[in-house]
């Protein structure tokens, strides 16, 4: 019997091409699946073959758990009964008993060969990913197998892919038989093996693609700094020169088009913004709205964004159709763009001038005159007002040192009195509310600001209204809305 499944392993290795050992793993839990048919309830069994000799031993299993865990006596020890099995017996550990082998030749053959081919396709499928990856490939290709709920199946040699509806770029028209190129998005472990998950909309495809057309990326000359997409329509990349004798936007495009147009063809004739990267930000953003000139940039550090004011005659082109412009142009850039015209720059900054100058003029008791000095010289904030450094202060024309420390000791005293309010304030807002998934100290000190004190009120606004009332943004905004009126549907 020993001698047979020594034979039995040898043969069913060499002619799957896979290690002994797998085999001999996979007959193991074809004899302890078969084992387990002797008892009426479900036990844990394990069979252990010697590799040398073929000769096999069962094993029935009993795992030690907490006595409130133990609801399956069949394969389970409570903690407690422990020490009447073995006194060094842990929680967590096993506990062994041996039981006499059942005979190889009574074996359900069907049963046994099928779970010992299953784990032999599951080793195959493991080995030819492992082949795979070690390729080091990002952009495959293959033919289109079938067509499977809207999913693409293609054939990688040995593997099978899936390029998902979502991860085609819209319009696309794939059919049965076509060959295909993506990229390799991901490998998702499923009951029927590993499968690798393709797609052909993120901004990677792109981005490898250009590599593949431009060898000057590949050696280093040429730098790709960042790829925004809207699969299929338009596409922005931003590319820098390591080296001062070479175009990085020339070089990208080729003579006479030739390399971005071979990879528009590739993505169904999306069109391609090649975009000179900048170490200045307001530079580089400039840029990634192209073709549209920009007037004048204004920057703010502390929210990430810029107000870009342009002409009138700029405005549509600026924007893009449906937004498209900028929104690639924020994505590529990382900064969140507001796009205005002249007009509606000068009203905003009109706006904020007169707001920061109330606040002065309420805040530190000053008049109009002193104010209006104050948010010229830059000064936006009471805090600015509290903390700059004395002799940056005594550099305005006509504040001499009895001045500047009165308007330090007002700043002072009225930022120390919002505090408390805001401290008074934050003491009547609901536990619930602070809890809540997604809160901060300082979206609960907003919110606490605006007399949103208990869930139900949070519950109550509208996602523009939270935008408003906090510097999160809309999708932010969306889920924590969500989230407070969980509990209505509860």
């Amino acid at each position: 019997m020993s001698r047979e499944i020594l034979l039995l392993v040898d043969a069913l290795a060499r002619e799957k091409n896979v290690e002994k050992d797998v085999v001999f793993t996979a007959l193991e839990m074809a004899l302890a699946s078969a084992t387990k048919k002797r008892y009426e309830d479900e036990v844990d069994i394990r069979v252990e073959i010697d590799r040398d000799t073929g000769d096999y031993r069962s094993f029935r299993v009993w795992t030690v758990v907490e006595d409130n865990d133990h609801e399956e006596p069949s394969r389970q020890i409570a903690i407690t009964d422990a020490p009447d099995y073995d006194k060094d017996l842990q929680l967590g550990e096993t506990w062994e008993e041996e039981l006499e082998p059942i005979e190889f030749g009574r074996i359900g053959a069907q049963t046994a060969k099928q779970v010992i081919l299953q784990k032999i396709r599951d080793a195959e499928r493991e080995q030819n990913l492992n082949d795979f990856l070690q390729r080091r490939e990002h952009i495959v290709s293959g033919n289109i197998k079938r067509i499977e709920r809207g999913n693409a199946i293609i054939e990688l040699g040995k593997l099978e892919a899936i390029l998902p509806r979502d991860q085609m770029i819209p319009k696309e028209n794939l059919r049965v038989g076509d060959r295909v190129r993506a990229f390799l998005l991901r490998i998702d472990r499923l009951g029927r093996g590993p499968m690798l998950v393709l797609s052909r909309t993120v901004p990677d495809f792109m981005a490898k693609l250009f590599e593949m057309e431009v060898p000057e990326i590949e050696n280093g000359l040429i730098e790709l700094k960042g790829v925004a997409r809207d699969a299929g329509a338009r596409a922005k990349i931003a590319v820098k020169s390591n080296d001062q004798r070479v175009d990085p936007q020339g070089t990208c495009i080729g003579v006479r088009g030739t390399r971005v147009n071979a990879v528009t063809n590739e993505l169904a004739g999306e069109r391609v913004d090649i975009i000179l990267w900048s170490p200045d930000p307001a530079q580089f953003v400039i840029g990634a709205l192209s073709p549209a000139e920009v007037n004048s940039i204004i920057v703010d550090e502390d929210n990430h964004s810029m107000d870009v004011v342009v002409d009138e005659d700029n405005l549509a082109m600026a924007i893009g159709r449906g937004g498209q412009n900028v929104k690639l142009a924020s994505e590529l850039t990382g900064w969140k763009l507001n796009i205005m015209t002249v007009e509606q720059a000068e009203e905003k900054h009109e706006e904020e001038f007169t707001k920061v100058r109330e606040l002065f003029m309420q805040a530190l008791d000053v008049d109009e005159d002193v104010a209006d000095v104050l948010v010229q010289e830059g000064f936006n904030t009471l805090e600015e007002v509290a903390y700059v450094p004395l002799a940056e202060m005594l550099e305005i024309e006509g504040f001499d040192e009895d001045t500047v420390n009165e308007l330090r000791s007002r700043a002072r005293d009225a930022l120390l009195t919002q505090a408390i309010v805001r401290e008074e304030k934050l003491e009547h807002q609901a536990e619930d509310l602070k809890t809540l998934d997604g809160m901060t100290a300082e979206l609960a000190a907003a919110l606490a600001e605006h007399d949103i004190h208990t869930r139900d009120d949070l519950a109550e606004l509208a996602v523009d209204e939270l935008t408003e009332i906090t510097d999160i943004d809309e999708e932010a905004a969306k889920q924590l809305i969500l989230k407070a009126r969980e509990h209505w549907f509860a």
